[in-house]
């Protein structure tokens, strides 16, 4: 996929985590839908996953992958969604500036995930 990043951290040879995303393809930010009016920004950078092994969870890693990866990015807009049912992992996004713009079950045997956005601030 065109644009697709990730990073992974790694303790000595041992790798703690990663992160990894995409641009969303143009006229494609399904985030759009949930807010009325939308930013004006049209670039939207979806992280897909983030993930830190347990040996080192608790320790700002989550953080840190995101911050690399995100804050590298030139798009001005993130998007993503977490599992309703983890609301631990929602509130973290929103200490990172996400905010909850609604909820969304993309397949009929998918959770219900709720519609993260974020605006870099400059």
């Amino acid at each position: 996929m065109p644009g697709f990043d990730c990073v992974i951290a790694y303790d000595g040879d041992e790798p703690a985590g990663y992160a990894y995303g995409a641009p969303a393809l143009h006229e494609r930010e399904w985030w759009r839908e949930y807010l009325s009016p939308a930013p004006d920004a049209t670039d939207t950078f979806n992280l897909s996953e983030l993930m830190v092994r347990p040996k080192w969870r608790a320790t700002g890693l989550s953080e840190q992958l995101h911050a690399e990866l995100v804050g590298r990015r030139p798009e001005p807009l993130a998007a993503l969604l977490v599992d309703t049912t983890h609301p631990r992992v929602q509130a973290l996004y929103e200490s990172w500036g996400y905010e909850k713009v609604g909820e969304r079950q993309p397949f009929a045997d998918s959770p219900l995930y709720a519609v993260m956005l974020r605006t870099r601030t400059p």
